[in-house]
């Protein structure tokens, strides 16, 4: 294997040679921990989470004071831990076949018993929280009609269930009021454009409360007041960013509750309503503000420095709480904070102890002057090897979407590689969340055209650091950002030396026309972002499958089986397609998996595989 470093180096680069990081394995970083989840148990004394310590997702209780952990499933398909109940230690938690998807909802009995609340085969569940008196909870299930999701209610004492809001007009389905009362629905008409409705259960009314706007504007639900009088709503009318708001329901009146120059993610209140939770998107870093609603001030927590964090939840009491931080270097760990004694606890250590934070590396965010001039960000990852004097390979990293974002956290195949001496540029490039609702949408029905060119310009970015070998620049990206790879290779086909597509669409005719029945609802949202279902003309143009006969570049594909969205069949014809132009091409098909990787011992073989590729093709 060669590496960044050269062998040959004068004297007066010795302290480089002492400063270069270990490097690790795959198998090294993958020892280290994913946690996702957390709800307290009853007393406070257990955190219920999601790990795939075991190499695959299950649930498990993590004890606060001695950090002990208890296995509570023991599943071969991922365990995703969504709660305690309120009042004993049993548990739900969600479980699809093979990465397909199709969820289903689990209780599991305190004797360990597991039983299949939403059983019907084909169906896809989600959680939808609890009753405010705890007798229920809510479950939303697309079983009665594949297209939509309707709302049961589960008695919580025996599982018995009843229809609580049949969804005929396939509404996206986004609260419910404490008292039962009232329903917030949405519609989605576009990525920018949206409207929400007050259905008031008792009589069937259901009452639209923003205005009709001329131009596009997002209004979305994102909690009902803890007294059911108000309903709390995210929009961006005129303005760039999402912002806060409040509508009172018996006047009909709005007022600003919170906004600042970046988005708000959502907005949610703990159990008493003390607190009022806002997580805002702060330059691709998470950032929690937690407001007392006895003074409106943002509550003091300690501070992790560089961290984005994430996830919090608060015990029922609001004595308590837990929230999960990362950056770069630092996978996600899980603190929680108790709000009376005004400490804080790591409860996770999530880095493998064979590894050194110090040999990882920190993202950064930079910037770039595009092709147009348009100032598109990215995150920066420069390997500690890398220098004027040690020029190392590139990658441009393509986050998934359309309409995704690279965010300031940890990455086990970007650490990997920039550990490995490559230097990784996670760009956001035009028509990426996070900046604004004009630089949202300038990518629409300009995909593999504006989108890619950002690309192209960012080459340009790295060249310019010093660090970067001109000559060894590539691609990477999953989903959309596989796409865009693809994209890279035959519509630009002597830009990139080397493209890595991950699970990438490759035929947007046939991937759009074969959308999840569940996605129905924003159906037109695709539509706008990526041009009509029947425009056969157009898809085909922005489709490399169709011209596929001009990628000459090394390609890796890899793929799930499973994978709902992209189906197999785009990674089949576009590797067969690049193979009969007697192109290098290295494809993996994961049996076990669908639109993402879960288990690790097929990240293990697919890192580890990408790797090889880049020694092989790219570094040279």
């Amino acid at each position: 294997m060669k590496y960044c470093l050269f062998f040959l180096l004068s004297f007066t680069l010795l302290p480089f040679i002492l400063a270069a990081p270990k490097q690790y394995s795959i198998q090294e970083f993958l020892e280290t921990i994913s946690y996702e989840g957390a709800s307290f148990s009853p007393d406070k004394k257990k955190i219920l989470l999601s790990s795939d310590i075991s190499g695959i997702f299950n649930a498990y209780s993590l004890q606060i004071a001695d950090k002990k952990m208890q296995a509570l499933t023991d599943s071969q398909e991922s365990v995703h831990a969504l709660t305690y109940f309120p009042q004993d230690e049993r548990i739900l938690y969600s479980s699809d076949q093979g990465g397909n998807e199709r969820n289903h909802i689990y209780v599991r009995e305190l004797d360990g018993a597991v039983k299949d609340l939403t059983p019907k085969e084909g169906l896809k569940a989600h959680f939808f929280g609890w009753a405010h008196d705890e007798k229920s909870f809510f479950v939303i299930s697309n079983e009665r009609d594949p297209r939509f999701f309707d709302i049961y209610e589960y008695k919580t004492k025996n599982y018995e269930r009843t229809l609580f809001f049949q969804n005929d007009q396939g509404h996206t389905l986004q609260g419910i009021s404490r008292d039962k009362k009232y329903l917030a629905l949405g519609k989605v008409h576009t990525n920018d454009s949206s409207d929400i409705y007050l259905h008031e259960l008792k009589t069937g009314k259901t009452t639209q409360i923003n205005p009709q706007e001329k131009n596009d504007v997002v209004y979305r639900v994102a909690t009902f007041a803890p007294d059911g009088k108000s309903l709390y709503y995210i929009t961006d009318k005129d303005f760039e960013f999402t912002y806060l708001k409040r509508f009172d329901i018996g006047t009909g009146k709005s007022e600003l509750i919170y906004q600042s120059n970046w988005g708000v993610q959502y907005a949610h209140f703990s159990r008493r309503g003390t607190y009022l939770i806002i997580q805002m998107n702060n330059d691709a870093r998470s950032e929690l503000i937690i407001l007392d609603q006895k003074d409106k001030r943002p509550l003091s927590l300690p501070e992790i420095p560089n961290a984005s964090i994430h996830s919090l939840s608060i015990s029922n009491d609001e004595s308590m709480i837990c929230f999960y931080a990362t950056n770069g270097e630092m996978p996600s760990d899980l603190f929680v904070y108790n709000l009376k004694q005004r400490k804080i606890s790591k409860l996770t250590s999530s880095l493998s102890s064979t590894m050194k934070s110090d040999d990882l590396v920190s993202g950064e965010v930079v910037r770039f002057s595009s092709y147009d001039g348009l100032e598109v960000p990215g995150i920066l990852y420069k390997p500690h090897q890398a220098s004027p004097e040690n020029k190392c390979p590139a990658l441009v990293w393509v986050h998934g979407g359309p309409g995704g974002q690279s965010r300031i956290g940890y990455s086990a195949l970007i650490q990997y590689l920039t550990n490995h001496g490559y230097v990784i540029y996670a760009i956001n490039n035009r028509g990426s969340s996070g900046y604004g609702k004009t630089f949202y949408q300038l990518d629409d029905r300009k995909h593999g055209d504006a989108d890619l060119k950002d690309c192209l310009a960012s080459k340009k970015m790295l060249i310019d650091t010093g660090y970067v070998n001109k000559d060894q620049i590539g691609i990477i990206g999953g989903s959309y950002g596989g796409y865009m790879v693809l994209a890279a290779l035959a519509f630009t086909p002597e830009e990139f030396e080397v493209g890595v597509d991950i699970f990438g669409v490759a035929n947007w005719v046939r991937t759009l026309n074969s959308i999840p029945t569940w996605w129905e609802a924003f159906r037109k949202a695709l539509e706008k972002e990526l041009g009509e279902f029947d425009d056969t003309e157009y898809l085909t143009k922005i489709s490399p499958l169709f011209h596929a006969e001009k990628i000459r570049k090394p390609l890796m594909v890899l793929q799930g089986a499973n994978d709902p969205r992209v189906l197999q069949i785009e990674s089949d014809e576009i590797v067969a397609a690049v193979k009969k132009n007697k192109v290098p091409v290295e494809y993996i098909v994961f049996a076990d998996e669908g639109h993402g990787f879960r288990k690790k011992k097929n990240r293990e073989e697919g890192y580890e595989a990408i790797l090889l590729f880049l020694d092989k093709y790219l570094r040279k």
